[in-house]
C-alpha cells in the first residue's frame, strides 16, 4: 500500500502492519517517518528493536535470523533494516524476495532506503517491498511549496507568520531542510506563541542555502532573475568551479536558442558572452569573473 506523507499519523493511530518501507531523497523526513514508526512500534508493544545495516559484507542470513528469534522481553520485535546504498545487491535482493514471500509473526519490519531512481524502482526486490508493505516516499517539498510547508511546521508549535515571511525563510533555506526545521525551531524558542513578524524573522534567520548548479539551471530555466542572483553570490561564496558555473548558464543559453527560435539573437548574444567568460577563466581576459556570471544570467532571464 501506497501512504502519502500526510496520511501516517492517522495510518499509525491504528495496528500496525508488518513491513513498512521508507525511501526518498530528504533525510530529515525520513528520520521522521522512521521515528514515528519505531515510537508506535513501542506504544503497540513491540519492546525489542533490532537494528540490522546492509552495508558491506552484511549477511542476509542474519535477516533471517533476527526475524526468528524471540524478543529478550517476551513481546513483539521490530526489525530495523537500513540500506544506506539503496543496492542490496544481487544475493540481498533474493533474500528481500523471500522475506517478503513468508513475513515473520510477531515481528513488524522497517525498511529505510535513499532516493530511489526509476531503474531501481524496477528492480524485483523492490517492488516486492512495495508490493508487500506499506511504503512512503519521502521528498523534499519545491521551492514553490516550501512556504506552505514551513507554514505547517510553524503551525505545529503555535505559530503563525504572514506570506511574504514565510517566502523569506523559504529563499535562506532552499535546498537545506535540515537548516529550515532547525530555524523554525529556534523562532520557537525566541517568540511565543501567535504571528512572528517579517522583521523578528529576518533577525533570527540565517543563510543557510543549499546553492548548487542544478539550482542555478532552474533558477534560469524559470527566469528568476532574484533566484540566480542569489544562487551565484552562494556558488560565488562556496568556492564552485567557475568552469562548471560556465557550462551550466551555456547550457541553457543553447537551449535557449533551440527552443524560442524568435530569441535566437539574444542567444546568441549570451554564446558570445560565455566565451568572452571563459577566456577570463583562462587567463587570457580581464574582468570581475563572478560579476559577468551575474548580469550574463540576469540577461537570460529577460530574454528568454
Amino acid at each position: 500500500m501506497q501512504l502519502r506523507p500526510e496520511q501516517l499519523s492517522a495510518h499509525l493511530a491504528k495496528p500496525l502492519g508488518a513491513l513498512y518501507v521508507v525511501h526518498g531523497d530528504e533525510p530529515l523526513l525520513i528520520l521522521e517517518a522512521a521515528d514515528a514508526i519505531r515510537a508506535t512500534a513501542r506504544a503497540q508493544g513491540f519492546a525489542e528493536r533490532e537494528v540490522l545495516v546492509a552495508g558491506a559484507g552484511f549477511r542476509w542470513d542474519d535477516l533471517f535470523l533476527a526475524a526468528g528469534n524471540l524478543s529478550l522481553f517476551g513481546g513483539d520485535k521490530l526489525i530495523d533494516l537500513r540500506i544506506p546504498t539503496g543496492k542490496p545487491g544481487r544475493d540481498g535482493g533474493e533474500a528481500l524476495q523471500r522475506y517478503c514471500d513468508r513475513l515473520p509473526q510477531g515481528v513488524v519490519t522497517l525498511v529505510t532506503l535513499p532516493q530511489m531512481d526509476w531503474q531501481a524502482k524496477k528492480a524485483a526486490w523492490f517492488n516486492a517491498l512495495v508490493g508487500t508493505g506499506v511504503t512512503l516516499e519521502l521528498n523534499a517539498p519545491a521551492l514553490t511549496r516550501l512556504p506552505e510547508w514551513i507554514a505547517g511546521r510553524l503551525q505545529r508549535q503555535k505559530q503563525s507568520a504572514p506570506r511574504e515571511a514565510l517566502e523569506f525563510i523559504a529563499a535562506h533555506v532552499e535546498g537545506n531542510l535540515l537548516a529550515a526545521h532547525q530555524e523554525i525551531q529556534k523562532l520557537g524558542l525566541l517568540h511565543p506563541e501567535g504571528e512572528i513578524s517579517r522583521e523578528q524573522i529576518e533577525n533570527a534567520v540565517l543563510n543557510v542555502a543549499r546553492y548548487d548548479i542544478g539550482k542555478l539551471r532552474q533558477a534560469l530555466t524559470g527566469t528568476d532573475a532574484a533566484r540566480c542572483a542569489r544562487v551565484i553570490e552562494g556558488l560565488k561564496a562556496e568556492g564552485a568551479a567557475p568552469p562548471l558555473v560556465l557550462w551550466a548558464i551555456a547550457t541553457e543559453a543553447r537551449n535557449l536558442f533551440q527552443k524560442v527560435p524568435g530569441r535566437r539573437r539574444a542567444a546568441r548574444a549570451a554564446l558570445l558572452h560565455a566565451a568572452r567568460i571563459d577566456r577570463m577563466i583562462k587567463g587570457v581576459a580581464r574582468g570581475d569573473l563572478w560579476d559577468e556570471f551575474l548580469q550574463l544570467s540576469l540577461r537570460m532571464t529577460r530574454t528568454a
